[in-house]
């Protein structure tokens, strides 16, 4: 329930300013729009580099997998991982492969429709060790120190109050867990930033509107990513938010960055 401080203050919504009680709702819709054809629209706006990008994020998170001495197989080591933002389901596929049979995945997002593509698309993979969660971000439904490693990949820039997504990812991180976030972030190399823009806000909204029918909700997408905090800002407020030993990766000419924390 929005409190009156909420409709008092306000927040961006791409390049609008808009009262911070409505973002979520206005957030809600662009991904109720382009739910079925998101990750079709990653592959296409990236050129496939996203696939790239998240296989970083995966080994990051680096989940055990069983192994074997002398022909004898050993133990298969139990790891919880906690996606958020995550609907589709196509971080914690990658998580669950890499890790194995140990390796359970829970999908947290607030979007119905998002969590209903992951959910059949787990089905249609028969895919175990994965549950999804409609929950929110900035109110996380578990207790502390649930999960051994948290992630979030190209989800953070929505949330309203990312001081608040932060602190919770940390509250139910164990001890010795890592915390990845994967997000776009401030190209860095003269010329291609230029490049960059004129691709980000021609191209992408029109192939947008070709593939899902809403060139509006990818000028968002695109405004969005603007107006999110650069690397070394985000960085401080991982840290303020309890995480130690955060570090960075900018990774293709600082298209996206790849944030690193431990709760210690």
């Amino acid at each position: 329930m929005p409190t009156p401080q909420d409709r008092a203050e306000t927040t961006h919504f791409g390049f609008a300013e808009v009262p911070l009680a409505d973002k979520q709702a206005l957030v809600d819709d662009v991904f109720h729009s382009v739910a079925n054809r998101y990750d079709l629209m990653n592959d296409l706006m990236s050129g496939g580099l996203h696939r790239a990008w998240k296989a970083a994020l995966v080994a990051g998170v680096n989940p055990p997998k069983a192994g074997s001495r002398a022909g004898v197989p050993t133990e298969v080591a139990h790891f919880s991982v906690l996606d958020l933002a995550g609907g589709t389901g196509d971080v914690a596929f990658r998580l669950v492969k890499a890790g194995g049979a140990g390796t359970h995945a829970t999908v947290v997002d607030i979007n119905a429709d998002m969590l209903a593509v992951g959910r059949a698309r787990a089905a249609a993979r028969k895919l175990a060790g994965i549950c999804f969660v409609e929950a929110n971000v900035e109110v996380l439904p578990f207790p502390d120190r649930s999960f051994d490693a948290v992630t979030i990949a190209f989800g953070l820039r929505n949330v309203p109050r990312i001081a608040a997504a932060l602190a919770e990812a940390r509250r139910v991180l164990a001890i010795g867990g890592r915390f990845l976030c994967l997000e776009f972030s401030t190209v860095d190399v003269p010329g291609l930033d230029r490049l960059y823009d004129l691709y980000s806000f021609n191209v992408i909204p029109t192939l947008g509107r070709l593939v899902t029918g809403d060139g509006e909700a990818y000028r968002y997408l695109v405004e969005s990513i603007r107006r999110f905090p650069p690397p070394e800002k985000l960085a401080g407020m991982m840290q303020t938010a309890g995480f130690a030993r955060v570090s960075f990766q900018l990774m293709t000419g600082g298209v996206v960055a790849l944030h690193s924390g431990w709760r210690l």
